[in-house]
């Protein structure tokens, strides 16, 4: 049985997030965390009155989040009929955005945190991912599948797994792509994307090596290629072969700076449509 995190603001984005997350456990035994959390107050005021107040607004606040939850629940229960496979739990907390997510990942024995994402902009720049599921990405140590504001689940055919062959001590690490394979039977493509045409060092060596055991089962490629950005070559990647999913390590940091962390959004489409599978210790 697993268990999956779904924060949600009730947005559609977040509404999208669950819908994706749904279709792709579709055939999986899963209990489903709704979690909603209310803007933390960090302000301590002195003046009784003036908690009292506050106090109203937040009973104000969570009874209507208990209104929200309940209504994402009825959509789907209307929507998704999978009494055999799924159970559902609301949270509501009152906490920072983060640290809640930590404390019911430990307290839930979360396997997998979906995020939904449309993107955010500062100033003059739209950068690739908004605010909270970047911190999710970089903060919070669970496997984190980000789904983006276009996407729409498919049959999960084609997974790329960007890599700078990095030494893998702990290969346990990419399981969750194993189970992926096992179960949907998709095809894994291993993508190194280097700035100039250079050979492996002997430790990308033995990494590659690695990687080529562990996938010796499964249906497996590797490709090596050569571009000054790296955004550029996922983006032709995955057009050029269809991929569904994105997986990768989220110890990988070069290559989530380069292909998410940046504001270059409107030469970019596989943020808005293909999720990431992010992969933590």
């Amino acid at each position: 049985m697993k268990n999956i995190l779904l924060p949600t603001d009730f947005s559609d984005n977040s509404w999208n997030a669950i819908n994706y997350a749904l279709n792709f456990y579709k055939n999986t035994k899963c209990n489903f965390y709704l979690l909603h959390v209310n803007k933390f107050n960090d302000v301590i005021e002195d003046n009784s009155t003036i908690v009292s107040i506050q106090e109203k607004v937040d009973n104000i606040t969570i009874d209507q989040a208990k209104i929200e939850l309940k209504l994402v629940l009825e959509k789907i229960n209307k929507k998704f009929s999978n009494n055999k496979y799924h159970n559902f739990f609301t949270l509501i907390d009152a906490d920072f955005f983060i640290e809640s997510l930590r404390k019911y990942i430990v307290e839930k024995k979360i396997d997998v945190l979906v995020m939904g994402t449309k993107g955010a902009t500062a100033g003059l720049n739209k950068y690739i991912i908004g605010s909270n599921t970047t911190d999710a990405i970089t903060k919070v140590k669970c496997t984190t599948l980000v789904v983006p504001e276009n996407a729409k689940f498919n049959r999960i055919k084609e997974i790329a797994f960007p890599t700078d062959f990095s030494l893998y001590n702990n290969l346990q690490l990419l399981q969750p792509i194993t189970e992926i394979l096992d179960e949907k039977r998709s095809y894994i493509r291993i993508v190194n994307i280097s700035k100039r045409t250079t050979e492996l060092n002997k430790s990308q060596k033995n990494s590659k090596e690695l990687l080529q055991d562990y996938f010796l089962n499964y249906n497996c490629s590797f490709h090596l290629l050569t571009n000054s950005k790296i955004q550029d070559a996922v983006q032709c990647f995955v057009d050029t072969n269809h991929i569904d999913l994105i997986a990768m390590p989220a110890k990988s940091l070069n290559y989530f700076q380069q292909m998410l962390f940046h504001n270059r959004v409107e030469k970019n489409n596989y943020y808005k449509e293909v999720p990431f599978l992010v992969l933590h210790e």
